[in-house]
């Protein structure tokens, strides 16, 4: 049997409905050395308080960091030096542009499909892709002629890293009256069954589970995607 050669990491989300004080508290309680980390919605005071608790933590290794726009040079330096980072992710320009530069790190930074795909001109500037299968799932269920856009820019990139989430049965509309079957909190492991629409091909080797849920239901959905995705 090949061994499953896919890191796919618990993560640390910072998004609104997600605790991460408490993601970093069940993360030493279940004596995890390795994770991923989301900073998405961590302003610098923030990130700072994250750092100390880090720090106090068991963990010892961040393979996959999610980067904000505002984040300095020192910052990326902090987690490769300290937690062995492999690759980070960041969102396109045209919705957070950068305000350092991060050319040193160009590649290993992979650009996410969000609302607005990365160009090719940004994707050219850096490592290559960061496919959000979530995202991907829900244009495909909504914009079709966005969805075959960016399975050409997929076909062409290298993707170097992963989200993953969850989709819903029916629609709902967020914050910016935005219709989505996407979410960052995951009810039922058949809502990840949309990922055997995907070849391979499009999974990488870092993937990180992008949920609310708790670490230790991460765990069990780690469990399913390996099988899932295998």
């Amino acid at each position: 049997m090949l061994r499953f050669s896919k890191k796919i990491l618990p993560t640390i989300t910072t998004t609104r409905g997600s605790d991460w004080k408490t993601k970093i508290e069940e993360v030493n309680k279940l004596k995890l050395k390795e994770v991923a980390v989301f900073l998405t919605c961590l302003e610098k005071k923030e990130r700072k308080e994250l750092y100390k608790l880090l720090e106090k933590s068991k963990i010892s290794s961040i393979p996959f960091l999610h980067l904000r726009s505002d984040m300095s040079l020192e910052e990326l330096d902090y987690f490769v030096k300290n937690y062995k980072t492999k690759v980070f992710n960041t969102h396109p320009q045209k919705e957070y542009p950068l305000i350092y530069d991060w050319t040193k790190y160009k590649n290993i930074i992979y650009i996410e499909n969000v609302y607005h795909f990365p160009d090719e001109k940004e994707l050219k500037n850096f490592a290559g892709i960061c496919l959000d299968f979530t995202h991907l799932e829900n244009d495909r269920l909504l914009n079709k002629k966005k969805f075959e856009n960016n399975k050409s820019l997929i076909e062409k990139y290298p993707i170097g890293c992963n989200h993953i989430s969850a989709i819903k049965k029916t629609i709902h509309i967020d914050k910016e009256n935005n219709k989505r079957y996407d979410s960052h909190y995951l009810e039922n492991l058949s809502e990840l069954n949309y990922l055997k629409k995907y070849p391979l091909n499009y999974f990488s080797r870092f993937i990180a589970i992008e949920l609310e849920n708790s670490i230790k239901e991460q765990l069990i959905i780690k469990a399913h995607l390996i099988n899932l995705i295998k």
